[in-house]
């Protein structure tokens, strides 16, 4: 069984860090919640208080606004993302082997995990793929990015690059290439259920990963 996780997430993303309380552990599960039913643009500390029978004062100390908020989630499923790359290709040596059981681990990515008991995982994954491009699609990206906001993404994305280095070491475009994967992963997953004329359906683990292999012949 994997042991349960619990990231250490860029300190400026937050004013207290939830998961070290049990009104944060809380907050966060909420808001899952909350979020995979409403959408962003209707969520409200208001609402995620109402629903946990608790106060905006008291939700406020742990997050300026509901912006910091989604990129905390957003952060947090990378890193659990990270965590469990890392560890499907514990002891796997073959570069094209430990490139399958990636690429496979994020197309996996919303499953609930028994490793994360405080969050939905299935649930914040949907929240991954409609709302993650708003924790970075704004004006204040460069300062928010300066901030580190970003770091785990950069970190999943670090460490699959050195996967496809392993395959093709003179690829010039290895962080291009993981990106695209991994926005492609949760994009086909989006177009699939709601812009199906946008995908061709089938199996996305095989699309991406012919995708990779084909460049990195």
């Amino acid at each position: 069984m994997l042991p349960t996780l619990h990231p250490d997430l860029n300190e400026h993303l937050y004013l207290r860090d939830p998961q070290d309380t049990a009104l944060g552990r809380r907050l966060l599960a909420e808001s899952v919640r909350l979020l995979d039913e409403l959408g962003f643009e209707a969520f409200t500390f208001k609402k995620l208080a109402a629903a946990m029978g608790s106060t905006e004062a008291s939700l406020y100390r742990y997050f300026e606004n509901k912006h910091r908020l989604l990129n905390y989630l957003v952060s947090w499923h990378w890193a659990w993302l990270r965590f469990r790359v890392r560890f499907a290709l514990h002891n796997v040596a073959d570069p094209r082997q430990r490139l399958h059981l990636a690429l496979a681990t994020v197309c996996e990515a919303g499953t609930d995990d028994p490793a994360t008991p405080d969050l939905d995982e299935a649930a914040l994954y949907r929240v991954v793929v409609a709302e993650a491009s708003k924790a970075y699609l704004t004006k204040e990206v460069d300062a928010d990015n300066q901030a580190g906001f970003f770091r785990e993404y950069k970190c999943l994305v670090a460490d699959l690059a050195e996967v496809v280095r392993a395959i093709n070491p003179a690829y010039p475009h290895p962080h291009a290439l993981v990106s695209t994967l991994v926005e492609s992963a949760r994009k086909q997953s989006f177009f699939a259920q709601h812009l199906p004329s946008l995908t061709d359906g089938g199996e996305v683990l095989a699309f991406l990963e012919q995708l990779a292999l084909s460049v990195l012949q």
